[in-house]
C-alpha cells in the first residue's frame, strides 16, 4: 500500500495522531484496553487463526473482485485515502468491490487490512453514505477489531463442536454471548468514526436508516424513524423487554434504530464537536490508559443507558444489572491494582 502523502478532496478536518478511544463507545474501549495490555495477546490470536487464511483471503480478493485506484471505482478510491488521512492512519487500506447484491462493507486482516464494499453497498448509497460506510470500516481498522473478532469466530466455532457436551457449551455460550455484546458495541464505535471521516451527520444517518428501508429515502423521514427508536425502547411490558434480548441473542450487530438513535446522541452531546475541534485522546497516549478508569466509565455508560431506557424489562432487571456491574468493578479495580494500572 502507499504510504499516507495525499490530503482530502474537500476541507474536511484532519485527525492528526487521534487515538480509536475517541471515539470508541466506553464498553468497547474498556475492553480494547484490558485486552491490549495483555502482553502478546494479539500475537496468539493470530497464530491461532494463521497469517496464512489472511493472505488467501487477499488473494481471493485480488482474483475476484475490482482493486480501486486511480483508474477503478477512482472516487471510492479517494474516499479510502481521505478516511485513512482524516484518521491518521500510516498506510491507506485498499479497497475492493465485490458483485453482490447484498449490502455489506468489512475490513479484513490484521497486519495489512484492508476494505471491502459490495455493488449492493454502492447501488443503495450516494457518495457521502459511501463515504461513511468507508469511514465505519476504517475506524475498524485503527480500532484492531479484527484481532478481537476473530476471538469470537474461534469460539463460536468451539461451541457448535461442544453442543452435545452441556456444561462445557453453557459456559461457552455465555462467553460468546459476552463477545456478542462487545461485537455490537464496536459497531457503534465505527459509527462514530465513520461520522469523523465523513464529517456529515446527516449522511451518516441516511445511511443507517438505508440499512433498514432501502433506497426509497424520499418515503422515509429522519426524526419519525427517531421516534421508532424510541417507541421501540420503551412499547409492551416485560414480556416484550424479555424478547428483544432474545432477539439480540446470535447477533452482532445492533438493529438499525438503535444505531441511529446513538449516532444521533453521540453527535448531539457535544463530544463530536470536541474531537473535530482537535480536543482529542492522542495515539501516543494510549500506553497510559488505565484498564480500571476505562471499567469505571463502561459502568457509567450502562448506567446512563438504564437510567434513560423505559423499557419496562431494564426497570426489573436494573438492581440485579447494578450488582453485576458493581461486582466487576470490583474485581477490576483488584487486578489493576496488583498490575499497577
Amino acid at each position: 500500500m502507499p504510504d499516507m502523502t495525499t490530503t482530502p478532496d474537500r476541507n474536511r478536518v484532519q485527525l492528526p495522531g487521534i487515538s480509536s478511544r475517541a471515539y470508541e463507545h466506553p464498553a468497547d474501549r474498556s475492553a480494547l484496553v484490558a485486552l491490549r495490555s495483555l502482553s502478546g495477546f494479539d500475537t496468539v490470536l493470530k497464530q491461532m487463526s494463521g497469517l496464512v487464511s489472511e493472505r488467501r483471503l487477499r488473494l481471493i480478493y485480488l482474483a475476484s473482485a475490482v482493486r480501486t485506484s486511480d483508474t477503478q471505482f477512482r472516487a471510492l478510491h479517494d474516499m479510502g485515502r481521505d478516511a485513512a488521512y482524516t484518521l491518521d492512519l500510516h498506510r491507506i487500506p485498499e479497497v475492493y468491490v465485490q458483485q453482490s447484491p447484498l449490502v455489506q462493507a468489512k475490513a479484513i486482516g490484521f497486519d495489512d487490512p484492508f476494505i471491502v464494499v459490495t455493488t449492493g453497498l454502492l447501488d443503495l448509497m450516494d457518495s457521502e453514505e459511501q463515504r461513511f460506510a468507508i469511514g465505519h470500516e476504517t475506524a475498524h481498522i485503527l480500532s484492531g477489531h479484527a484481532v478481537y473478532r476473530t476471538m469470537l469466530d474461534i469460539l463460536t466455532r468451539l461451541a457448535s463442536r461442544v453442543a452435545w457436551i452441556p456444561l462445557g457449551y453453557i459456559g461457552l455460550r455465555a462467553i460468546v454471548a459476552g463477545l456478542e455484546e462487545w461485537h455490537r458495541k464496536s459497531e457503534l464505535s465505527a459509527d462514530r468514526g465513520g461520522l469523523l471521516c465523513g464529517q456529515d451527520p446527516d449522511a451518516a444517518m441516511r445511511a443507517l436508516m438505508k440499512l433498514a428501508g432501502g433506497s426509497r429515502l424520499h418515503e422515509m423521514n429522519v426524526e419519525a424513524f427517531l421516534d421508532q427508536a424510541r417507541e421501540y425502547d420503551t412499547a409492551g411490558d416485560v414480556r416484550d423487554g424479555l424478547l428483544k434480548v432474545l432477539n439480540l441473542l446470535g447477533t452482532t450487530h445492533p438493529f438499525a434504530v438503535s444505531r441511529v438513535a446513538e449516532l444521533d446522541r453521540w453527535s448531539r452531546g457535544g463530544e463530536y464537536a470536541r474531537i473535530v475541534a482537535g480536543e482529542y485522546p492522542r495515539r501516543a497516549d494510549d500506553s497510559n490508559a488505565k484498564i480500571s478508569e476505562e471499567i469505571k466509565a463502561a459502568a457509567r455508560s450502562y448506567r446512563e443507558s438504564w437510567s434513560q431506557s423505559q423499557d419496562p424489562f431494564i426497570g426489573v432487571l436494573r438492581d440485579v444489572a447494578e450488582g453485576a456491574v458493581n461486582a466487576g468493578e470490583r474485581i477490576f479495580n483488584r487486578f489493576s491494582r496488583r498490575d499497577g494500572n
